[in-house]
């Protein structure tokens, strides 16, 4: 790219680099951002740098042009302290991931390692590029949160993750008597010890299901009844465990009910140290109870997908762009 660049050459370079930006090409937005700041020094520019590398989750460079964004502007930049603290946080530069927060007049707690504190409840879209899985997180600062709800395995994240997530709300969700913000996760930051199960069993009432739910032996961290919690996704048919499926007034023997009906089969999620864990859960469960059933335990030891770098806006509201949300994990 030449840097010797007229008035003219670099309005029109502008106008590409930010409809690569527009088009959700990143990479061909940064080549194009990275020539303008070649040649001529611009705070916006550095800004977009920040946001593009960002969204390429290249952390590095994302602070350094956030910072050098800051450094062009005389007054203070909000969007570039708040980039520059996620980018700071991603790489554990605390010292500079507290001196943003406080500029932008978010109060943290003094010291030198991570900040744990508590900065309430969020509702975090993993893998937004995708299918877009939501669930509840804890937030131990501005832009990390602790992952409170057991995810699909396909997913790759775990209960108890701590996971970077960007500061701009992509929509609202109910938590008990609460809005939070909907909050995209950017990339996990630390593995949690429990591995996610997908149980399927049988229970014949209620009362069996919560017997499952509140069962613990050692090396089970959590459990959630995903039948009820998960919206717009049938979990045995995508692992293909045998069964039928009957429509809302059907029971299994083929007899006409009302909506009412107890559904037997249950879809649970089960965050666990060891699938042996998960194995005594069950037989305990089974032993105390007449009529339940264990029918399968599936699970999927993967890594969270990497965000597109092209085609795809997925950073907007679901409402703003053809992103789509298939998976809602209550």
């Amino acid at each position: 790219m030449p840097t010797d660049l007229n008035a003219s050459g670099t309005q029109t370079l502008s106008e590409r680099a930010y409809a690569a930006f527009e088009n959700g090409d990143l990479i061909e937005a940064r080549t194009l951002f990275l020539a303008l700041v070649a040649a001529a020094e611009s705070p916006d520019h550095h800004y977009m740098l920040g946001l593009i590398c960002k969204y390429l989750r290249d952390w590095p460079t994302s602070l350094e042009h956030n910072l050098h964004s800051l450094r062009l502007r005389p007054d203070a930049d909000e969007a570039s302290q708040w980039n520059a603290a996620i980018a700071a946080t991603a790489l554990g530069d605390w010292t500079q991931a507290r001196r943003q927060w406080q500029d932008c007049g978010i109060p943290v707690p003094e010291g030198d390692g991570p900040i744990d504190n508590h900065f309430g409840v969020a509702s975090i879209r993993l893998n937004a590029w995708g299918a877009g899985e939501t669930l509840f997180g804890k937030r131990i600062d501005p832009v990390r949160a602790r992952l409170i709800n057991v995810p699909l395995p396909e997913s790759g994240y775990r209960y108890g993750d701590i996971i970077l997530h960007d500061g701009a709300a992509t929509g609202e969700r109910r938590f008990h008597q609460s809005m939070v913000p909907v909050l995209n996760a950017l990339q996990r930051l630390e593995t949690s010890e429990f591995r996610t199960f997908a149980l399927f069993v049988t229970c014949p009432a209620r009362a069996d299901l919560d017997a499952l739910i509140e069962a613990r032996v050692p090396g089970i961290g959590f459990i959630e009844d995903w039948t009820d919690s998960i919206a717009h996704y049938c979990l045995r048919c995508s692992y293909g465990t045998p069964h039928r499926h009957y429509n809302e007034n059907e029971t299994a023997n083929g007899n006409i009910s009302n909506n009412d009906l107890w559904a037997e089969e249950r879809s649970v999620g089960v965050a666990a140290q060891s699938r042996y864990s998960v194995e005594k859960l069950v037989a305990q469960w089974k032993s105390n109870g007449i009529g339940r059933r264990f029918d399968a335990i599936e699970s999927s030891d993967r890594e969270p997908d990497a965000p597109p770098a092209k085609g795809i806006r997925w950073w907007l509201s679901p409402d703003d762009d053809d992103v789509h949300t298939a998976v809602i994990d209550d």
